[in-house]
């Protein structure tokens, strides 16, 4: 069995890697968003043209950003979306709602800090993990059955 992983949410810290290099034996591809922030933000107008207008300027990017999020999010056997401490991610908790409406296994990862704020995502999750690591014993116990040692 393969699985295709798709990894939403925020862009600031390495959970990404750890859950890459954690599943390296694995037969798991995963896909994501642009993670350079300046790339995604600025994709709408460096490919379609300048706007003077910051709404649409950001309006262009989020259109193209869509496009790339929807694909991998479809595709997807499983969806990962990562909740971070500094910043309020709204992006993923519409990636997770989007996800959850297509009925994709979706996995959250937050702190224990976000709890209650997040009490609605979590909900709609199959697994709420708080370590990148816990994410990687999912994967592979779905591929394998195997627990963590």
């Amino acid at each position: 069995m393969m699985l295709t992983v798709y990894l939403s949410g925020e862009i600031h810290t390495d959970w990404r890697d750890q859950i890459a290099h954690g599943a390296r034996d694995l037969n798991v591809v995963f896909t994501g968003p642009v993670t350079d922030h300046a790339a995604s933000d600025d994709c709408g107008v460096a490919i379609l043209g300048a706007e003077s207008n910051k709404f649409w300027h950001d309006h262009k990017g989020a259109k193209l950003n869509a496009m790339r999020t929807r694909k991998g999010i479809e595709e997807a056997d499983i969806v990962v979306v990562r909740f971070g401490e500094k910043y309020k991610q709204w992006n993923a908790a519409f990636d997770a709602g989007y996800a959850a409406a297509l009925g994709k296994s979706l996995i959250v990862l937050h702190g224990a800090e976000h709890q209650h704020a997040l009490k609605e995502v979590d909900a709609a999750a199959l697994a709420v993990a708080q370590d990148p690591s816990q994410v990687v014993a999912i994967l592979t116990y779905i591929l394998s059955g195997d627990l963590p040692a």
